[in-house]
This record gives C-alpha cells, structure tokens and sequence, in this order.
C-alpha cells in the first residue's frame, strides 16, 4: 500500500512538473510570435523610410546632417540581435523619421507631392500596425513574467532555461508632455 501511495506520489509530481513545462513553453512562443509580429511590421518600416528619404531629400537639401542620422539609426535599428536592443534603437530610429516629417512640413511642394504622401500614408499604417503589435507583446510579455514568478512555477524557470522577457516601453522623452508654440 505504501509503494502505491509514494508511486501515485511521484507519479503527481511529475505530471504538475510537465504541466509547468508545458504552460511555459506556450507562454514563450507565444511571446516570440508576438515579438516576430514587430519584427515584420519595422521590416516593413525600414524598407519604406529609404523612399521616403530620398524623396525628402530632393526638397530638403541643406538637412543632410539629420538624413545621415536616419540612415545609421535605421542600419542600428536593423542589425540588432537582442530583444532589449532592438527596443532601444528602435525608439531612437522613431524620434528621428518623426523629425524628419517634421522637417518635411517646412517644404509645401514636399507636402504636396503625391508620391510623399502615399508613402506617408504607408509609414502612418505601419506605425499603427506597430503599435498595435507593442502592445500585443506587453501583454504576452506580461503574462509569461507573471507565471515565471508564481509558485511553484518559479522553482523550476532556471531548471528548465526560462529567462523573463522586457516590455516595450516608450523612452522618458517620448512620454513628456509636447510643447507647442503658436
């Protein structure tokens, strides 16, 4: 009877083990589905900005200096490997096609190029689509650092190889208020 009892035992503790395994590993994928998800939407970003350059670059001659800084920060923000990288370049690369824009605003023949404002078209698109993405990701994010966190998950996360993932976020200057001056 003993024998029974501590073999249904083991048998228990390895079926919640496997149990734990197994809601880990769909939580993973289902993180890097999310974040391959941004992935396809800043390619499709990163394939658009070079047009858009060159097209504001046939107006805005004399900003070659923030044209170059695109460029590079677009090369960054493509080359990198790791999640928390490609975060923070990607963040940057954003600041500087939004200073772009801007600098497009300075220039109404730009503006009312129609070929511009089909691609800015597509850039606005794409920024939703990433967005949207972001925040899908947060959300995975969060529910697989939450059940990393939880007992008894938490006793085997190193065991199994699990590391918690980091969350989108917006860099302190993108979250302060926009000045506008009339």
């Amino acid at each position: 009877m003993t024998n029974w009892l501590l073999i249904g035992i083991i048998v228990l503790v390895v079926l919640v083990i496997i149990g734990i395994y197994n809601v880990l590993v769909r939580l993973n994928n289902r993180v890097k589905n999310a974040w391959s998800q941004i992935d396809v939407q800043l390619k499709k970003r990163y394939d658009l900005v070079p047009n858009l350059v060159e097209t504001v670059k046939g107006y805005a001659k004399h900003e070659s200096e923030l044209f170059l800084k695109v460029t590079t920060a677009r090369s960054e923000a493509y080359k990198s490997s790791k999640i928390s990288d490609k975060i923070g370049n990607n963040n940057k690369f954003s600041a500087l096609v939004g200073q772009m824009l801007a600098v497009a605003e300075n220039y109404p023949n730009l503006k009312a190029d129609q070929h511009f404002l089909k691609m800015q078209e597509d850039l606005n698109g794409i920024e939703s689509k990433i967005a949207y993405a972001r925040q899908f990701y947060n959300d995975v994010v969060e529910q697989f650092n939450t059940k990393t966190q939880l007992f008894p998950n938490n006793l085997f996360v190193k065991l199994f190889g699990f590391e918690k993932y980091v969350f989108f976020e917006a860099k302190k200057e993108e979250r302060e208020n926009v000045k506008v001056k009339f």
